[in-house]
């Protein structure tokens, strides 16, 4: 058996209607937030970033670091979450919440012991995914948030993801 791998997006799982895309704006903004729980830590298999900007412009800073301190979001629940490897085993053990698991921040709280896992500048009308290289895989600890986080210069929409292994 494989890996127990998850992934989730920012916003919830759409039905007979497209994934929603989420608004970068003009400050700073976690856009995908998850929080481990105070039982088991995480590894961050791939994370991934499109904008629909149609235009050339100015490069969006975008982040993927582990931290303490929430940012405030939009919850996603259980269901949000896919299991990609084991569809009909358990469910993630993250934790949910507006200052645990979910999407497009109303809040950024105050990110402290940060651990910068990877930062890029990436083109409004571009897009980005990395994997990890097994066994190189960013582990996030116990009772941490991983967060996607961007600052642009002129708002587009975005759809960013992660995924993990518990």
């Amino acid at each position: 058996m494989p890996e127990k791998l998850f992934q989730v997006w920012n916003g919830v799982v759409p039905t007979t209607a497209a994934q929603v895309p989420v608004t970068t704006g003009t400050s700073i903004k976690t856009l995908l937030q998850l929080a481990t729980p105070s039982t088991r830590s995480i590894y961050i298999a791939e994370w991934g970033i499109s904008f629909d900007g149609f235009a050339a412009a100015l490069p969006i800073k975008v982040e993927l670091f582990t931290c303490t301190g929430a940012a405030t979001v939009t919850t996603l629940a259980a269901t949000d979450v896919t299991s990609i490897t084991d569809p009909l085993g358990p469910t993630s053990l993250l934790t949910f919440g507006t200052t645990a698991t979910g999407f497009t921040a109303s809040g950024e709280g105050t990110p402290a012991n940060v651990d910068m896992l990877d930062a890029q500048f990436i083109a409004p009308t571009g897009q980005y995914v990395k994997q990890f290289p097994l066994g190189r895989e960013p582990v996030c600890a116990l009772s941490r948030f991983v967060r996607v986080r961007v600052t642009a210069g002129a708002a587009v929409n975005a759809y960013c993801y992660i995924t993990w292994g518990e």
